[in-house]
């Protein structure tokens, strides 16, 4: 069991934003610049995909250069055997489209943090009894606002609910009225050749429309 899953951590970083910044096919080499962008704009969760170039490589550079109250990890986590990789490069953060109870289960026993992919809530009562920690709603687009109300009446508060999807700094407002705790944001934050100055202000939108 690693260390890394202490509930203040995720919680606290959680609510510093409540927005996981997903940098689906970053490179190693960018990087540390984009992940710099995010930190200063306020951004305290990042994961890179599996199926980036060299995930690996970036999920290590961000842990190694980000402050500890950063948590970085890996989305699109399909196997069980690929939460021991996350978690050999300092990974902290299990992120997955779908709720495989095998793909949970690896990552509490390795001591990270598991958001899983949900779309009924069969599947996220599943997930909760599986042990995940937070529930990833995807995708955000078919499900809707008054699909997250409608959770929000049968899941306790205190589950955090992250739809995933289309999100964009424009349509949080509606999504976070209907009982949404955070968000994970894809293309309308980042795309591959955007450079950290371009995130910086995608980000920086964010960030403000989350404050507002």
């Amino acid at each position: 069991m690693t260390t890394n899953s202490t509930p203040t951590l995720f919680d606290d970083a959680l609510a510093r934003t409540g927005m996981i910044a997903i940098l689906r096919g970053v490179r190693p080499t960018e990087v540390e610049a984009i992940g710099a962008a995010l930190y200063e704009s306020g951004f305290r969760l990042i994961e890179v995909p599996l199926n980036s170039p060299q995930p690996l490589d970036s999920i290590a550079t961000l842990r190694r250069t980000l402050p500890a109250d950063c948590l970085v990890g890996a989305g699109t986590v399909l196997q069980p055997q690929q939460v021991e990789q996350v978690a050999s490069v300092g990974g902290q953060l299990i992120v997955m489209p779908h709720s495989d109870p095998a793909v949970i289960g690896a990552a509490k026993r390795a001591g990270l943090y598991c958001a899983p992919g949900v779309a009924t809530v069969t599947e996220a009562f599943a997930a909760l009894a599986a042990g995940a920690d937070v529930l990833k709603m995807f995708p955000a687009e078919q499900l809707g606002p008054t699909v997250v109300k409608a959770w929000r009446a049968v899941i306790a508060p205190s589950i955090a609910l992250l739809p995933v999807g289309g999100i964009t700094p424009q349509g949080m407002a509606v999504f976070r009225q209907a009982g949404a705790s955070g968000f994970g944001l894809g293309s309308a934050l980042y795309t591959p050749g955007l450079s950290a100055d371009e995130v910086r202000q995608r980000a920086q939108a964010f960030v403000a429309a989350w404050a507002a």
